[in-house]
């Protein structure tokens, strides 16, 4: 007699660990995808997870999928079009705190 295990059963570790990256590792890789070079891009989701919440978070998120910055201005440009003063303020000033090194 084969026992048959639900597909909900192989599936299910799969989905855990799907949902184990860290929202700042999360924020991270959507910085860098929307165009953020990789060490500001660090700097800025270690800040930005502290002073945002997860459904501002997410809608941030939502810019690195949509299309690549060519640069960190024309990234902030894209956050100002959030319309969200509270992202714009934390990015724009984790950007610069990022950018001349005092971010950390």
């Amino acid at each position: 007699m084969r026992f048959v295990l639900p597909i909900g059963v192989l599936i299910m570790p799969i989905i855990l660990l799907a949902g184990c990256a860290s929202p700042e590792a999360q924020t991270r890789a959507g910085l860098i995808s929307a165009g953020v070079p990789a060490p500001t891009a660090g700097c800025m989701a270690d800040r930005m997870v502290h002073r945002l919440s997860l459904l501002q978070l997410r809608r941030l998120s939502a810019l690195g999928k949509a299309e690549h910055s060519r640069n960190l201005e024309q990234f902030l440009h894209r956050v100002r079009a959030l319309d969200d003063s509270e992202i714009v303020k934390v990015t724009a000033s984790s950007a610069a705190l990022c950018a001349l090194g005092l971010g950390r």
